[in-house]
């Protein structure tokens, strides 16, 4: 027999993960940029990763919680997705507040807005590709 590697399953999770990667440097760049430019030069909006690092903890909760049951919706998933969005919009919200009060200028406003949707998007990303069960790879 011929073992030329790993298998299509396997590399389809690595494409996934160099995917997801590539796309979680990209929303880290746009923040830095936001940050560091000769024009704005003002880090408070890295304040932000803060949120990034805590939005995944409530699913987390909620997944360790309701991992006995079987119900499809659980007051306590309902609660981590209600958390999860409080702590997205934050996220949004904190830029915004940073530029309306000059704190920042709104072109860093902005960088710092499409760094987040690209994380919070990657987030998403990883949690739909690696989030289920661990025989995913055989469910593709």
């Amino acid at each position: 027999g011929s073992s030329r590697g790993p298998s299509s399953g396997d590399m389809a999770g690595v494409k996934a993960l160099v995917a997801l990667s590539f796309s979680g440097a990209i929303g880290l760049t746009f923040l830095m940029l936001g940050c560091a430019l000769e024009d704005y030069g003002v880090y408070w909006p890295l304040f932000v990763l803060i949120f990034h690092v805590i939005s995944p903890i409530p699913h987390f909760i909620a997944k360790r919680a309701t991992y006995d049951s079987d119900a499809t919706s659980s007051a306590c998933r309902e609660l981590a997705y209600f958390f999860t969005t409080g702590i997205v919009v934050s996220a949004f919200g904190f830029p915004v507040i940073l530029a309306r009060v000059s704190v920042i200028k709104w072109g860093a406003c902005g960088l710092v807005l499409a760094g987040n949707a690209v994380i919070f998007l990657t987030i998403q990303g990883f949690f739909l590709v690696f989030g289920r069960g661990d025989d995913f790879s055989w469910e593709q």
